[in-house]
């Protein structure tokens, strides 16, 4: 590990040394890659020569130890030392766990009601709700594609795609089944029901991932529903696309525009076709695929909002950790949760390359 540090060391330096040149100010392109591989070193070599000043520090307090009128502050000292050490040990561990390669990739968001009628229609428009918001707060582009609602407001199923730096990386997390506790509006006797909803994260998928074959499509356009006027009624502005060799179908009416329509669809149907793809190609990838959503009932959970108790609690976390606000939570407030998430799946990745060592 040692001699990898010290070549990424080596590489922030050049890097330095490259964006210290004016001349790399013209080439855009170069500027940016080099840009964000230094973002990317930085911490790695700071964590790494800090560590390297904890072990000296521990080196210089154990030769103290042999002053007896020294004796007592050394062994503070080291013991301050060793903390400190094992700590940046920890932290640089952390730091060269492999990345996620979609991290960076800007997200496709399905949404769909599980069991509980109405009252899962209306706690999936809760989430979609808790997730545009939570877009506003990160600078993040949510756009609605479709959306089935129920005559409640509620909606049965949504598909959205959610736009920015690190998408991927702050909403991966959030695929799974989530549950509701709560008494529903359509509840007269004042019972609380629990009722349930699925949600879907994919990285969109670039065209130069997957291509598919235009020969292999089956596109229609019908008139959108829903508000608009006139417009609804006269333009057969609403795409549906229909992938013949697998039967996936994706439709889109959101833009007045049937060529934006078309252009959103295919993206989604890029995506849910890349993703099958990759499962065919990596078991591992298939086994998270197909836990994200499970049945779409009670059993499958992977977070709970509890009206009752005011709290949401994410079953994949430990301890007093595991429980949030559930009014910060509903309304977009996600990043504590996010970040305990984060730190939980690098700690099972820490934990595991430890065995294999």
């Amino acid at each position: 590990m040692e001699d990898k540090l010290s070549k990424i060391e080596a590489r922030l330096t050049q890097i330095e040394s490259q964006l210290a040149d004016p001349a790399v100010y013209a080439d855009r392109e170069k500027l940016a890659k080099l840009s964000r591989e230094q973002k990317e070193l930085q911490p790695v070599v700071q964590t790494w020569r800090a560590l390297n000043g904890a072990r000296r520090d521990a080196q210089d307090a154990q030769t103290m130890l042999s002053d007896p009128e020294l004796r007592e502050l050394a062994q503070e000292e080291l013991s301050r030392a060793k903390a400190e050490e094992e700590r940046l040990e920890q932290e640089l561990k952390r730091l060269l766990l492999p990345r996620d390669p979609n991290d960076e990739k800007n997200v496709i968001l399905e949404i769909r009601a599980g069991i509980g009628g109405e009252e899962g229609a209306l706690f999936a428009a809760d989430l979609l709700r808790m997730y545009t918001m939570y877009a506003e707060r990160k600078g993040f582009t949510m756009t609605i594609v479709n959306e089935n609602l129920t005559e409640l407001g509620g909606v049965k199923e949504a598909v959205a795609t959610v736009e920015g730096a690190g998408a991927y990386s702050r909403l991966k997390f959030e695929a799974g089944t989530h549950r509701v506790q709560r008494v529903p509006e359509t509840e007269s006797s004042g019972r609380i029901q629990t009722s349930a909803a699925t949600v879907a994260v994919m990285p969109e998928a670039e065209e130069v991932e997957f291509t598919i074959d235009p020969k292999d499509l089956q596109i229609d356009t019908y008139r959108s529903s829903g508000a608009g006027g006139q417009h609804v009624n006269k333009t057969e502005s609403a795409i549906r696309i229909t992938h013949l060799p697998t039967g996936t179908v994706v439709e889109c009416q959101d833009e007045r525009s049937q060529y934006k329509n078309k252009d959103r669809a295919m993206k989604i149907l890029r995506s849910r076709l890349y993703e099958a793809e990759r499962e065919k190609q990596d078991a591992a990838i298939a086994a998270q695929r197909k836990n994200q959503v499970g049945t779409g009932d009670r059993s499958g959970k992977i977070r709970t909002y509890n009206f009752p108790q005011n709290r949401v609690t994410d079953h994949r976390l430990t301890g007093e950790s595991k429980n949030f606000n559930i009014a910060a939570v509903i309304n977009g407030d996600l990043d504590a949760l996010i970040d305990a998430l984060t730190l939980a799946d690098q700690a099972a990745h820490l934990q595991s390359d430890e065995r294999e060592d």
